[in-house]
């Protein structure tokens, strides 16, 4: 079924995958950004990205040619810092992840360290570098009592050429074995937590709302927990075939998002 753009004031838009795959800017997507603000649609850029804050995102899709203001822009590392400063009072968190999470959770204050023994929480995003040792620390922190917080539940990620590299969940799921712990709470799509602050941003009402994304589990899953309507773009993770096998279904179906202005 074709997208009727004029039932929706806003849409909110998935990145890696939907507008981008790694570095590389999806054919097609710069123009029906361009087309999207031309009719007057708000746009939300939801990511589950732990490896960007909101300005390393503002500024990846400037380099591809698409104007973002900061306000337009979610992710998981932002989020996770909005977590631990909203719910984790007196918190001391050690970080597995990368400079960005580690920024996001500085601008907010949040205290950090590397002691196993004196961390309150462990807060695991996607670690291009992570070790044994870091696993190590990390199982050490949770063995003591630490709270096992996940910045988003994607166990991989598409990159160019139809690839794939492992994600946070994949990094997550070892520490939770290894310190024979359970995960406390996960920040990115679908959670509650992305979906309330998410809400706040859109200002509109569910039904004149439209999550685009290529992922079942995540961003259609969101969809169906806020009553919103969603479209499955087959860019990404998601294909036909995990379509018939999955409970998830989107409202609409297109290959890319360059279909909105075909």
């Amino acid at each position: 079924m074709e997208v009727n753009l004029n039932c929706y004031d806003v849409l909110a838009l998935d990145l890696d995958g939907t507008i981008y795959v790694g570095d590389e800017i999806i054919e097609g997507a710069q123009e029906t950004i361009y087309k999207l603000r031309s009719m007057g649609k708000k746009l939300l850029f939801i990511s589950n990205t732990p490896t960007q804050s909101r300005i390393d995102t503002v500024m990846k899709l400037k380099k591809l040619g698409i104007e973002a203001a900061i306000d337009e822009v979610l992710t998981a590392a932002y989020l996770t810092a909005c977590y631990l400063n909203e719910n984790c009072s007196d918190c001391k968190v050690l970080i597995v992840g990368e400079k960005s999470l580690i920024d996001e959770c500085q601008k907010l204050g949040i205290p950090c360290t590397n002691n196993p023994l004196e961390a309150t929480h462990v807060v695991v995003g996607l670690d291009r570098t992570f070790t044994y040792e870091t696993m190590n620390r990390a199982m050490q922190a949770v063995i003591n009592g630490a709270a096992l917080i996940v910045t988003n539940p994607d166990p991989s990620c598409p990159v160019a050429e139809g690839q794939f590299v492992a994600d946070t969940m994949a990094i997550a799921k070892a520490i939770e074995v290894a310190a024979s712990g359970k995960i406390t709470a996960i920040v990115g799509k679908p959670s509650a937590y992305y979906a309330s602050k998410m809400v706040e941003l859109l200002k509109c009402e569910p039904s004149r709302c439209l999550i685009v994304g290529d992922r079942l589990e995540t961003d259609i899953l969101l969809g169906m927990h806020l009553n919103i309507e969603t479209c499955l773009v087959l860019s990404g993770i998601a294909k036909k075939e995990h379509l018939a096998i999955s409970s998830i279904q989107p409202n609409y179906i297109i290959n890319s998002i360059k279909d909105f202005i075909l």
